[in-house]
């Protein structure tokens, strides 16, 4: 039996007045309601912060391990006074290049696919996600076998002009601006994804009006179409520098003192524990820093989509479409197609040797890749409705709490991961089971990727449901859906797209992951990020170069289906 919708006397103010007003296009600084009429708080609230408790159970444990020993203030006096400077600065400086890039590769081309028709863009629209297969220290074991002095570009150089060794500059690429690039260009796809999305998705009579107005098309762009995207592009900037902040395999094969490179050094080489776990503790107080400083300049203001209608694209021949196609192929260029040559040369340059345990290799990295995004998805999910129909500060902590988990380099949660283990086998598995079922097993390198990657898939599904205007929940409760009915009837429509982009983001995450599954995978379960890592660490790099190209060609197989999904409408 369905509900009738109560119509107001005349006189009395009409809650929905605003939001049922036929109003076309964009609304920008609407605000979101608080929740749904008729929801059960409890339930959903319950649910979501549990499911954040479990998401953030390891970063917990780092906690109350930084907590440990000693008294904290004079240890971070004392870190302050030594390390933290550098390692703060150094980090702040590979940052910067990384989001500068991502920005700039990842904004302007998502402008160009989704507004314009140029030559060449239906490929090129698919082939600037290519990056996202190639993982960052891939690129820098690539790049440095081909830039360092012995490698093939300087011994061209000589021999051409009879140089000697030190007779000419040229840059070195060991250093924070050179890791910044190869990060940059193997994350901007990030950036590209959501404001690609979201600029195919801005409706065009707010442009239009804006335009009849007399704005130029360069004002309408900054107070018109960019409010509306921001949101999206935050989303993805925000995922761009928490992964650069907890890179590893690019900053500790490059030698840059980072947060990530100097908390593995404390914890490995120099057995500090709770130092390490403390600068930790430091690293995610600077993300978590990052994120409120942007939601405050943000302020309450909110950002919907009304109706079906897309910006018309522009069709741009001649010199025009060929500079657009041009500047495209530049990321591609440099962030995918080089450096998978680069790999395929150095493995047939090393007489191509093929490793019996390729194929476990290879089963091992898609299968547990696969079962990660599918645990992933609906917490996830879960949580970003939640944040939607009851964003209230437990919701709201929660959920950041275990956002935080994606800034965390991946050793340190592993390593917090082995203790929150041990203490679950000793007081759960043992006592119900008679045995550990926790510890040492796929299932707990699943879940470290859950934590990891949990970021990943909240961000895009909360910035997808962020773009929908909450009279269309309002409008369908008055009908008489229920929450489950609202999120199928109406949500599920409009996030299939963003929930398939974002399961296949956290797939190729999986697929790229080092740090975590060196710390905790089972006794003979290696990945191919483990073996390139591992040989590429003894100088091995032929022997690197295949497990490495690998790492690209079955990561291709989930961004083309990443691009497939974003093309359709």
């Amino acid at each position: 039996m369905q509900r009738s919708c109560v119509i107001p006397m005349p006189g009395t103010p009409d809650p929905l007045a605003a939001e049922l007003r036929p109003t076309a296009g964009p609304v920008v600084g609407a605000r979101a309601p608080d929740r749904v009429r008729g929801a059960r708080p409890d339930l959903l609230r319950t649910g979501a912060i549990l499911v954040a408790l479990f998401t953030a159970a390891p970063v917990i444990a780092l906690g109350f391990v930084a907590a440990s020993q000693g008294e904290i203030a004079g240890t971070l006096d004392h870190l302050f006074a030594t390390v933290l400077p550098g390692y703060m600065l150094t980090t702040a400086w590979v940052s910067i290049v990384v989001v500068a890039l991502a920005l700039l590769f990842g904004v302007s081309c998502g402008w160009l696919v989704a507004r314009y028709r140029f030559p060449g863009q239906r490929i090129v629209s698919w082939a600037l996600v290519l990056p996202l297969a190639m993982p960052g220290f891939v690129m820098a074991y690539a790049y440095t076998q081909f830039l360092e002095v012995s490698g093939p570009l300087q011994g061209a150089l000589r021999a051409a002009t009879g140089w000697g060794i030190g007779d000419y500059w040229f840059p070195d690429i060991r250093t924070p601006v050179g890791a910044g690039v190869f990060l940059g260009l193997s994350l901007y796809p990030y950036v590209y994804l959501f404001s690609r999305a979201a600029f195919a998705e801005a409706n065009p009579s707010m442009a239009e009006a804006a335009r009849s107005l007399g704005l130029s098309r360069t004002a309408v762009w900054w107070r018109v179409i960019w409010p509306v995207a921001r949101p999206a592009i935050v989303a993805g900037t925000l995922l761009v520098l928490m992964e650069t902040l907890a890179d590893f395999g690019v900053v500790a094969y490059f030698a840059v003192d980072t947060f990530s490179a100097g908390i593995y050094r404390a914890w490995q080489g120099m057995g500090d524990r709770v130092g390490a776990a403390r600068l930790a503790i430091v690293l995610l107080a600077l993300v978590g820093m990052v994120v409120v400083l942007e939601r405050r300049q943000r302020g309450r203001m909110r950002f919907f989509a009304r109706g079906g209608a897309q910006l018309a694209p522009v069709v741009a021949g001649g010199w025009a479409g060929l500079r657009m196609l041009a500047w495209c192929l530049v990321p591609i260029v440099f962030g995918f197609v080089l450096p998978a040559l680069l790999l395929l040369s150095g493995w047939l340059g090393g007489e191509a040797v093929v490793d019996p345990r390729l194929g476990r290799w290879v089963a091992n990295t898609a299968l547990i890749a696969t079962v990660a995004a599918l645990a992933t998805m609906p917490l996830a999910l879960f949580g970003a409705y939640a944040a939607r129909l009851h964003p209230v500060r437990p919701v709201r902590w929660s959920l950041a709490l275990a956002n935080s988990g994606y800034a965390l380099p991946g050793v340190v949660l592993g390593v917090a991961l082995l203790a929150f283990a041990g203490a679950f086998d000793r007081w759960v598995s043992q006592p119900l089971f008679g045995a550990g079922l926790f510890g040492g097993t796929v299932f707990a390198l699943v879940y470290s990727y859950g934590v990891r990657f949990f970021s990943v898939a909240y961000q895009g599904l909360g910035a997808a449901l962020e773009r929908i205007s909450p009279s269309m929940d309002q409008s369908a409760r008055c009908l008489g859906r229920s929450r489950l009915g609202v999120l199928r009837d109406v949500h599920w429509p409009m996030l299939r797209r963003s929930l398939a982009a974002s399961s296949l983001l956290v797939m190729i995450e999986c697929l790229k992951e080092l740090p975590a599954t060196l710390v905790l995978r089972p006794f003979n379960f290696d990945t191919l990020a483990v073996v390139a890592y591992q040989f590429a660490s003894d100088e091995r790099l032929s022997e690197a170069a295949l497990p490495s190209l690998l790492i690209v060609v079955v990561g291709i197989l989930p961004v083309l289906m990443l691009a497939r999904a974003l093309a359709r409408r």
